[in-house]
């Protein structure tokens, strides 16, 4: 494995600890020297190998691992952490669902992961890669560090609890900006969290430095055995559809741009190795408080220029980057997808903070446990279908990247419509709702259980209008 420079070509062993290149500071992506070889089994071969490891007792293949030759076969089966990440289900949309948006799509749950995010893939390919080089290396002690709005440091928090030594886990996190129940998570794994203020970009400096100058190991979406483990997400939505995605549209949110980097490369290596016969659609949905990819590509092609933004107040906590440092990778790999699928094979749609959060409710309303990032997907479905981007007859998987329980501070703030203006989101009273209280708390007082059973029963009745058999 060697990484390689996305912007000057620059070459390095795999078995450092590298995150940007030192020549020119661009970002990496990580090359199997020995991809080649893998051709010497067809697609049909490597079909059987993947579906055959379906009902594997080996924990060493059964996560993300299923698909070891395409991730990082250097790691030995000593290095592999396994935590039941991965294999994440595909949830058919509700019926009425399905029929509101007009076509039918589904969502993958990556909320089901054990640290409930889709983090845990890349986690999963970066502790064990770390595992391997602390053995390599002999090293003692390193410290694992990450900024965060929340789902990055509760999956790295969790993977340095149950790796242990010699790994010592540290979080950075923008103060104010992360949900009580994310920022329980690392806390419980026992990580140290240090609080910064301002935001995640902000935060994702302050590591970047300590990356460059001290021996610690980053655990952004710069770590390229991150995006490895990501791409896992591809591998599994190509196998669930039986490795035909002809017809397929893919919903991604942009964050850091990660994991559609992830994605996007777990295609084009499937299809390189004919797995699949061809590629999916790829759609990016960012909120219009954080859009530096869509912006980017809303402009003609020949006039497009990289622009960072200023984010504001965003529900979709996750997705609220500025500045996402993927972005080079999103670039350069988007070139190759739309080269081998297509121009419409990779494309980006804005979304208002207000969509966002009408999906989500929409979504969970019908059965399903969509985050904010899953309610971004949903609305991004909503307005690629009014732009006529994807027509009736395609179809559609929607990354739901956590579970909706991390985000149960914002559904509380649109059943009380107590969202502050910054926000700019007015909840539907249609799909707001509170718990009533049907009778005092007086009424409990001196009742013995049978009367109050019937008083409340009285009071069930009469909210209800229901009628005796």
């Amino acid at each position: 494995m060697e990484y390689v420079c996305l912007d000057c070509g620059a070459r390095y062993p795999g078995d450092s600890l590298l995150y940007t290149c030192p020549q020119c500071g661009g970002v990496f992506l990580l090359e199997n020297l020995d991809f080649s070889r893998l051709k010497e089994r067809d697609g049909a071969a490597w079909r059987e190998v993947f579906d055959a490891r379906a009902s594997t007792r080996d924990t060493a293949l059964k996560g993300i691992f299923r698909y070891y030759e395409l991730l990082a076969p250097l790691l030995e089966e000593e290095d592999i952490v396994y935590l039941g990440e991965g294999l994440t289900p595909i949830v058919e949309a509700a019926p009425a669902l399905r029929d509101k948006v007009g076509l039918p799509f589904a969502y993958k749950n990556d909320g089901q992961n054990p640290s409930a995010s889709f983090k845990d893939r890349g986690m999963a390919c970066a502790f064990s890669y770390l595992k391997w080089l602390c053995r390599r290396h002999q090293w003692d002690e390193v410290l694992t560090v990450c900024a965060s709005t929340g789902d990055t440091s509760a999956a790295a928090a969790l993977y340095a609890a149950y790796v242990g030594a010699p790994l010592k886990s540290v979080v950075l996190l923008p103060h104010g900006k992360v949900t009580p129940q994310q920022l329980s998570q690392p806390l419980g794994s026992g990580a140290t969290v240090l609080e910064l203020p301002g935001v995640f970009d902000d935060c994702m400096k302050v590591v970047e430095h300590l990356a460059e100058n001290y021996r610690v190991a980053l655990l952004n979406s710069k770590n390229s055995w991150r995006i490895l483990g990501q791409e896992s997400y591809a591998y599994e939505v190509a196998q669930w559809h039986g490795w035909d995605v002809s017809g397929l549209c893919l919903f991604v949110p942009i964050g850091n741009a990660g994991n559609i980097t992830a994605i996007m490369s777990g295609f084009l290596k499937m299809l390189d190795l004919g797995i699949v016969a061809g590629l999916p659609r790829v759609f990016g949905v960012q909120s219009e408080h954080a859009d530096p990819v869509w912006r980017y590509y809303a402009a003609p092609e020949g006039t497009r220029h990289w622009q960072p933004v200023t984010v504001t107040p965003s529900v979709a906590q996750a997705a609220m980057i500025g500045n996402p440092v993927s972005f080079p990778r999103v670039r350069r790999l988007a070139e190759r997808f739309v080269e081998a699928g297509g121009e419409k094979a990779f494309q980006v749609v804005q979304v208002t903070e207000q969509q966002i959060m009408d999906a989500m409710i929409q979504a969970n309303r019908h059965g399903h446990i969509a985050c904010t990032q899953g309610g971004e997907c949903l609305a991004g479905l909503i307005n690629a279908r009014a732009l006529g981007l994807i027509g009736g007859d395609e179809r559609a998987v929607l990354d739901a990247t956590a579970h909706s329980l991390k985000f149960a501070g914002f559904q509380d703030m649109y059943f009380n419509d107590s969202f502050p203006p910054e926000y700019g989101v007015t909840p539907d009273k249609s799909l707001a709702n509170r718990p009533e209280l049907l009778l005092p708390e007086s009424a409990r007082r001196g009742r013995n259980v049978a009367e109050f059973a019937r008083m409340g029963a009285e009071a069930v009745v009469e909210r209800l209008g229901l009628k005796k058999k």
